[in-house]
């Protein structure tokens, strides 16, 4: 354990860029640990409290550039690798596009502080075409607020954080073994929390060419649209699509015109998680035929069908 504290006290910068690096990237590397530790060894002077707060800010922004020019790049598909990357439910896409369509990039201030919220966000900040002046306005001020918490955090209670410290040295090799099986507990948890979301959404799809088959055979599905609005004037929706995007007190009317209709919801989130949430709202009251779209707007799309806007 001594070998670890005396890594950090010498590499401490190093380190803590890296880790703020791979968490902002989207990995499940909590990077508070680190900034915390690193925190409480500002009085030992192997760092200031502006070098260590610079290299985290540089860290997170390096990152966060990434995903906002591949965001503005190649668009959607960007959505569906973060979503391979990150432990956070895809769910998260959905629940991202709403604060921003609400907040627009100011939302990137606290983006680092919500789970699943932060590396979506920077991403949908390319997607939408937020000015770069803007958002690195806007990305420079989370930053700089979410490390310097951590920071702030273990410089104050560093007497606390030290007598931590010196229990897992005093533990040796069984210290670090802590640590690592805290970590794994982390990714642990995640991933179940992660495999929970998806059994729960477990249902029947229907491909856009099924989809097109019914609507060119006479048989008129009702198309639900789950997006937030400002998507859907960006993209363009399916034709006859109506807007819904949680079942609440306001949609009883439309539920219950739903009830014995053929129903099909779709998304532009990875794997349908926005649709499907949607769909099991609504058989929850009482329809029973509902289907997500596989693929969501975006299948339609390439499959060259057309979009009312």
């Amino acid at each position: 354990m001594s070998q670890l504290i005396s890594w950090i006290e010498h590499y401490g910068l190093y380190a803590v860029f890296l880790n703020v690096m791979l968490e902002t990237i989207g990995l499940p590397v909590p990077a508070y640990p680190m900034l915390i530790v690193a925190g409480a060894l500002i009085a030992q002077g192997h760092h200031t409290f502006a070098q260590l707060l610079a290299c985290a800010v540089a860290a997170a922004l390096i990152a966060d550039l990434v995903w906002y020019m591949m965001g503005a790049r190649y668009g959607g598909k960007v959505l569906r690798v973060l979503c391979r990357v990150s432990l956070s439910p895809d769910s998260c896409v959905r629940q991202t596009e709403s604060i921003f369509s609400r907040w627009g990039s100011s939302s990137l201030v606290l983006a680092k502080f919500i789970p699943g919220f932060a590396t979506v966000a920077t991403a949908l900040s390319g997607i939408l075409r937020i000015r770069l002046a803007a958002f690195l306005f806007f990305d420079l001020l989370g930053a700089t607020l979410w490390a310097g918490v951590a920071v702030g955090v273990g410089y104050i209670f560093r007497d606390a954080i030290g007598d931590v410290i010196e229990v897992l040295d005093r533990l040796g090799r069984g210290g670090v073994m802590v640590l690592l099986a805290l970590f794994a507990l982390f990714v642990i948890v995640k991933w179940w929390q992660r495999k929970r979301f998806y059994k729960a959404l477990r249902m029947a799809r229907i491909s856009v060419s099924d989809l097109r088959a019914l609507l060119d055979g006479g048989v008129a599905p009702r198309i639900i649209d789950v997006r937030p609005r400002d998507s859907q004037e960006r993209d363009g929706r399916i034709p006859g699509a109506t807007t819904l995007q949680k079942v609440d007190a306001g949609a009883l009317a439309l539920v219950a015109e739903l009830r014995d209709a053929e129903v099909i919801v779709y998304c532009a989130c990875p794997n349908e998680a926005s649709a499907a949430l949607v769909a099991k709202q609504l058989m929850l009251h009482g329809v029973k035929r509902v289907r997500p779209l596989h693929g969501g707007i975006e299948a339609w799309i390439a499959a060259g069908f057309a979009v009312e806007r």
